[in-house]
């Protein structure tokens, strides 16, 4: 299939590109030894770039946070854009049985399959971003993936603290992806245990329809109260009933989840990610 200015065309076009690319490509691979894929068939969503949910994240995270006209506009300065004419590219990319198992069996720190999901992984769903981009661009659209591009960066939020200024996170959510947990992960058809990629594009997508009204409405302890599983599993101590402390939990990255990762399996990143997994939203949509 190629691209055409029908939007449900082109959704489905994209969709596939992108479910086929993850599927076929021999760098979706975990390394290191592990001759296995690091990540199952995503899940794709799409959202309008003049999407209510942008400006009010701009509004509620923070000036700094970015806008799909805001980082378009960065990245190509010369070519005529409104909102209204830009579509936001999202994927879930699911964590494969072989490391959710792994997972589920540890308690203080994350398997090797784990953080090599976390590295080798990341890396090839960046590969995923680039992928995006250069094929739109080979059809005739301007498009940019925003967490591997210059314009990416932290900021301090007056309300949340720690923020960067484009989420996937927040996109997937307004993309009808999935709806955010108790610890800040969102959680979608394929669960909790994920990784997100984004691009914006100047093509014309129909967007995904929401099947959710709340922002928190597929966690079980917004829903329907209790569980706190993921609390159970966070060797930090850095989630309660008031949510995911980012302070506590960066510090245990950063200085005992890194430091037994690089020294058992040489792999250097500050990844944990136990409170995804072992836990009711690890794989599905709970409840």
């Amino acid at each position: 299939m190629s691209y055409s200015a029908d939007t449900k065309e082109n959704a489905a076009w994209l969709k596939q590109l992108i479910i086929d690319f993850v599927n076929e490509s021999s760098e979706n691979s975990l390394g290191e030894g592990y001759n296995e894929r690091a990540w199952d068939e995503p899940l794709v969503g799409f959202s309008r770039g003049d999407d209510p949910y942008y400006t009010w994240l701009k509004q509620d995270i923070g000036d700094f946070h970015l806008t799909p006209y805001e980082i378009f506009s960065k990245a190509f300065p010369t070519v005529e854009s409104n909102p209204s004419g830009l579509s936001v590219i999202c994927w879930i990319l699911p964590q494969t049985e072989a490391t959710k198992a792994d997972m589920r069996a540890v308690q203080k720190y994350p398997s090797e399959r784990a953080a090599l999901s976390r590295v080798n992984g990341e890396a090839f769903n960046q590969k995923v971003m680039q992928y995006v981009v250069d094929v739109l661009r080979e059809h005739g659209y301007e498009a940019v993936a925003p967490s591997i591009s210059e314009y990416w960066g932290i900021n301090m939020s007056e309300k949340y603290g720690i923020a960067s200024t484009w989420s996937d996170k927040h996109v997937a959510f307004i993309s009808g992806l999935g709806t955010f947990s108790l610890t800040d992960a969102l959680i979608t058809e394929y669960g909790s245990a994920i990784r997100i990629g984004s691009v914006v594009s100047n093509i014309p997508i129909e967007a995904t329809d929401r099947k959710y009204s709340k922002y928190n409405e597929y966690c079980l302890h917004f829903s329907k109260g209790g569980c706190m599983k993921c609390a159970e599993r966070c060797p930090a101590g850095a989630i309660s009933e008031n949510g995911h402390d980012k302070i506590k939990c960066r510090k245990y990255l950063n200085s005992v989840a890194s430091k037994y990762i690089d020294e058992n399996y040489k792999v250097d990143t500050n990844f944990c990610g136990l409170c995804q997994f072992g836990v009711p939203c690890e794989s599905c949509i709970p409840g």
